[in-house]
């Protein structure tokens, strides 16, 4: 391939669970209100898995889709990344897991940890294996089953969160369309933020952990809003500055969906209507690295945005990460 290569998105896809858990199914597990939760995070609604499934059961449908979408064989596809922070096993991969069952027999794969932020990382780095051209075809993939892993007495977390994939072809793209920019940035001071204490190597699976709810998520609310913000603006602007946009030149502004106040914030720094701002966590809540394309690929198949159109890409999350990038597709 030419040094001059350019990798844009050629398909998307999602996997979410059919079944639905309400605001008002909440009420009756914590003590909580549809009200309470809709006026401080915009959620009504979240999609939850069911026993017995996995990340990579979603991911997998996500892919397949998005292969579909870009109508690119499974047996072209030269890596799968998988951005997750609830892999179906510590090792194999999630990301093998989807590679064996899809049949992208000479692509390498691997998980990614950035949590909230991990497509955007995912996307930075086959951006940059299709334009150094050392793969042509990446799917990149992002997916989480966050249920596993709240405290349904938990009410400041466990309103927050669902379940679901989403996943993107990218491919060798012609003239200016494309991945025109992208920022990456983290700040491990703050990994106290937002965290689960136990299950790793510092503090292994036992009882004791179980008991004391070490596995579930701990967040800082206020910490994290308070970041989430001024992230997401920072990442907006630089993003907008190496690629020559104006935030008017954005079609589609794809927020992580993380919480309705955080995502007017960001959007009223560059006066972006709301018209112009993809939501769907009223739907499906926060579903970590997912959310960004699950929602890019909800507002690309219902027509909203199309080929020519930019769109900016802007995420959070513990690490802390953050990050964002332009596309043209």
């Amino acid at each position: 391939m030419s040094e001059r290569t350019r990798a844009g998105i050629l398909g998307t896809g999602s996997g979410l669970p059919k079944r639905v858990l309400s605001n008002f199914d909440l009420e009756k597990m914590v003590e909580t209100s549809d009200e309470w939760i809709v006026t401080r995070t915009g959620i009504r609604e979240r999609r939850i898995a069911e026993a017995g499934e996995a990340t990579s059961d979603y991911v997998a449908i996500a892919c397949e889709q998005a292969m579909t979408a870009a109508n690119v064989a499974a047996g072209d596809i030269d890596m799968l990344i998988c951005a997750t922070v609830t892999p179906d096993h510590a090792f194999p991969s999630t990301a093998n897991v989807v590679q064996e069952r899809l049949g992208l027999t000479k692509a390498s794969s691997f998980d990614l940890s950035a949590a909230c932020s991990g497509f955007l990382y995912g996307l930075s780095l086959g951006t940059a294996m299709i334009e150094a051209g050392r793969a042509k075809y990446v799917l990149v993939a992002a997916g989480d089953l966050l249920s596993r892993i709240v405290d349904y007495t938990d009410r400041s977390t466990c309103v927050l969160f669902g379940d679901g994939a989403g996943a993107v072809v990218l491919g060798p793209i012609e003239s200016d369309r494309g991945v025109l920019s992208v920022a990456l940035h983290s700040d491990g001071r703050g990994k106290d933020v937002l965290y689960v204490a136990a299950g790793g190597s510092r503090k292994p699976a036992s009882a004791e952990t179980v008991a004391n709810g070490e596995h579930f998520i701990r967040m800082s609310g206020r910490d994290t809003f308070k970041f989430a913000v001024q992230a997401m603006v920072s990442a907006t602007e630089e993003v907008l500055e190496s690629s020559g946009l104006q935030p008017e030149d954005v079609a589609l502004y794809v927020p992580h969906q993380a919480n309705l106040r955080i995502i007017d914030a960001a959007r009223r720094r560059f006066h972006i209507p709301d018209e112009r701002v993809a939501l769907t966590l009223d739907k499906y809540g926060n579903t970590s690295a997912s959310s960004i394309v699950i929602a890019l690929d909800e507002y690309v198949r219902a027509g909203r945005v199309g080929p020519g159109d930019v769109v900016l890409l802007v995420g959070f999350g513990a690490g802390l990460t953050w990050g964002a990038a332009a596309v043209r597709l």
